[in-house]
C-alpha cells in the first residue's frame, strides 16, 4: 500500500491543489482527476495498435517501464516520459502533451471508468526514456509491417 500512497502523492504533486486532485479521485464517480502534462512528465500518446507491440517490446528490455495510460477502447496508449519530452518530439503520426496541455489521469490503483493505467506509475517517479520509446516504435512497427507482408 505504501507505493500505491506515494504514486497517488506523486501524480497529485503537479496539480495546481494536490488535496482537490486526491478529492477528484476519491468522489468523482468516473474515478479521474484532471493534470497538467509538463511539470513532472509529459505524454506521448501511440495510437494502439502501435502501441501495444511497443509496450510489448520495451517490456522485453526493460524491468520496469514509466507509466502507461490507455483509453476506453484501447484506441490511444500514453507513455510518460520526462518533461520538455513533447516539445522536442518530432516523429510523425504520435501525438504528444506537454506543457500547457491538460490530460484526464485515473486513481493509480483503483479502476476507473473510461481510461486506465496499463502500466501504473509505483510513485518513484520512474518515466520511459523516450530514445528507448523510439526505438521500441520503430522495432515494433517493423514488426508489424513484416505481419503485413505475411
Amino acid at each position: 500500500m505504501a507505493g500505491a500512497k506515494s504514486a497517488v502523492e506523486w501524480l497529485a504533486s503537479v496539480a495546481p491543489d494536490p488535496g482537490a486532485c486526491r478529492w477528484e479521485w476519491e468522489r468523482n464517480p468516473l474515478g479521474v482527476a484532471l493534470l497538467p502534462a509538463g511539470r513532472a512528465w509529459d505524454v506521448l500518446i501511440l495510437p494502439g495498435g502501435l502501441g501495444y507491440p511497443t509496450l510489448d517490446v520495451l517490456t522485453r528490455i526493460l524491468d520496469q517501464p514509466g507509466p502507461v495510460l490507455v483509453d476506453l477502447g484501447d484506441d490511444r496508449m500514453g507513455f510518460l516520459v520526462p518533461p520538455g519530452t513533447a516539445a522536442r518530439w518530432i516523429g510523425t503520426g504520435i501525438r504528444t502533451a506537454g506543457a500547457g496541455t491538460w490530460i484526464v489521469v485515473p486513481h493509480p490503483v483503483r479502476s476507473s471508468r473510461g481510461v486506465r493505467w496499463l502500466v501504473p506509475p509505483d510513485g518513484s517517479g520512474t518515466l520511459t526514456d523516450p530514445a528507448l520509446l523510439e526505438l521500441a516504435m520503430h522495432e515494433a512497427a517493423a514488426g508489424l509491417a513484416g505481419e503485413g507482408r505475411d
